[in-house]
Parts: C-alpha cells; structure tokens; sequence
C-alpha cells in the first residue's frame, strides 16, 4: 500500500516504556479506492466507451484489464489515451501499482497537449500509482507536472485531489513544511474531504500542535464519524495531550464499529498499553 508515517510515540502514562507506533493515516485501500473515485468521477463525463470500460473495472477488473488491452491494441491517435486510462484503473483494483502506473502515464502522453483536463487526470492517476508502490520522488514529479495542467484547466476537483497525494509524498520525503501547505491547498479545494482533514491532523500531531491537530480530527469525524481511521487517530491526539480515557473511549468505539477491520486490532493494541480504567 501506500507510505506508512515513521513516527513512534509513547502514550500517556503506559505500563512500559515501549513506544506506540502511530496511525498510518494512508489506509491500506487507499490505492483500490483512488482508483474507485477515478473511475466514478469519469462515468459521468466520460464518452460512451470509455464510460462503459470504466463501469466494468468496478465490477469485473480482470475482464476490464481484456477489454482495454483489446481496445488499446486496435486504438488510435487520442483514443489510446481512453484505452489506456480503462486499464490503468483496471490494473490498480487488481492491486497492479507498477503496471498501472506506466499504464496511466502513456496514457496521459496518449492525451492531446490542449486537453489540459485530461492530461492532469491521468498524469496524477500516475503519480498515485507510484506513490502507492513506495517511490514518493518518482510520484512528485508526476503529481507537480499533473497539479500545473489542473490549474491551468481550471479543475480545482483535480487539483485538490493531487494536493492530496503531494501531501503524502512530501510527508514521507521529510518535507514537512509544503506538506502542510498542500493539505491547505486540499482542504481548501476539497472542503468535505474527510481525508484531507484526518491527514491534517496527523500532520498537526506529528510537529506537536495538538489543538490544531484536535480541531482538525474533530472536523475529520464530522465527516465521516466511522471512519476507523479518524477513530484511531482521534485516540492519539487524546493520548498525548494526556486525555487517556477520551482515547480509550475512541478507540473502543473502532472496536466496536469495526470488529474485523485492522484498524480494530491496532486500538485494542493501544488500549493494552493505557493503565487500567
């Protein structure tokens, strides 16, 4: 899946000294589902064909992934980049990242340089595939070349999603800093996002402003209130302002929400190393 956050922390007065590893805000679906948003977004746009490949990688990937080869190998001129578009989002719900991530970028170079729309879809489906595959380098390039065809199109939707990703990268780059003013440009474009807020908070918590960091969970849980992921997080921003029981209590309710989600496992892991109630 995609990049995991290094940071360990010790909660609150736990009975050892070994420390908790924090939430990874990027789940472990997060690639199936960009390219679950990727194809839902474009069936409302898309033309017939594509619109039709793209319902199908839904439902039947690995059927999709014979029909775009199908379609791509008979294609020509801008129709290539549809083709490839279809596999590409066929290739990443089959878990596919490296090959969907070639994939989408010829298709993206299949794109005419004036569909400036289209090129910045396909070149960020790139840098998420890479992104997911563990190359945040590789993936920021891709993401900074897809963010200026998304401005330049007029696409603020894109361009928050990519704002999303960059995030992400510039984390895992150790650049801090302009990951906190992408997840700004995020929340800005993608106001009820409840990722870009839940990652905005982990941000928060990791350079230590925890009521910017609670502010931001809280916003998070508006969202989406079963979200594992913001339950979990919402118990580590409680645990280190010293809140063990508003964390024992969110982590609980992970528990209960989500008994056979990971996500279950990993609050009761942080439960165990809380003092008794």
């Amino acid at each position: 899946m995609t990049l995991l956050l290094a940071l360990m922390l010790q909660v609150g007065p736990a009975p050892t000294s070994e420390p908790i590893p924090a939430l990874p805000p990027e789940m472990e679906q997060q690639r199936a589902d960009r390219a679950r948003r990727a194809a839902a977004a474009e069936d409302a746009v898309a033309p017939g064909r594509l619109a039709q490949c793209l319902a199908r990688t839904r439902r039947d990937p690995g059927g999709a992934v014979e029909e775009a080869e199908a379609w791509l190998e008979s294609a020509r001129g801008a129709q290539r980049g549809d083709a490839g578009q279809c596999l590409g989002v066929a290739q990443a719900q089959l878990g596919q990242g490296a090959a969907s991530a070639e994939t989408f970028l010829a298709a993206r170079d299949a794109t005419p340089e004036g569909d400036l729309r289209l090129r910045a879809l396909r070149g960020a489906l790139a840098g998420g595939a890479l992104l997911g595959e563990g190359d945040p380098a590789g993936a920021l390039a891709l993401l900074d070349a897809a963010r200026e065809d998304a401005h330049a199109a007029g696409e603020g939707t894109i361009a928050g999603q990519i704002a999303l990703d960059r995030a992400i990268a510039l984390v895992a780059l150790d650049r801090a800093d302009e990951a906190a003013q992408a997840l700004a440009a995020a929340r800005a474009a993608l106001p009820d996002n409840a990722q870009a807020w839940l990652l905005s908070a982990t941000l928060s918590r990791r350079t230590g402003d925890l009521a910017e960091a609670q502010a931001r969970i809280e916003r998070a849980a508006e969202l989406a209130p079963r979200d594992p992921a913001v339950g979990l997080e919402a118990g580590v921003i409680a645990a280190m302002a010293g809140r063990d029981e508003a964390a024992r209590r969110s982590w609980l309710s992970v528990i209960e929400m989500a008994p056979d989600n990971p996500a279950a496992a990993r609050a009761q892991a942080y439960i165990d190393r809380l003092e008794p109630a």
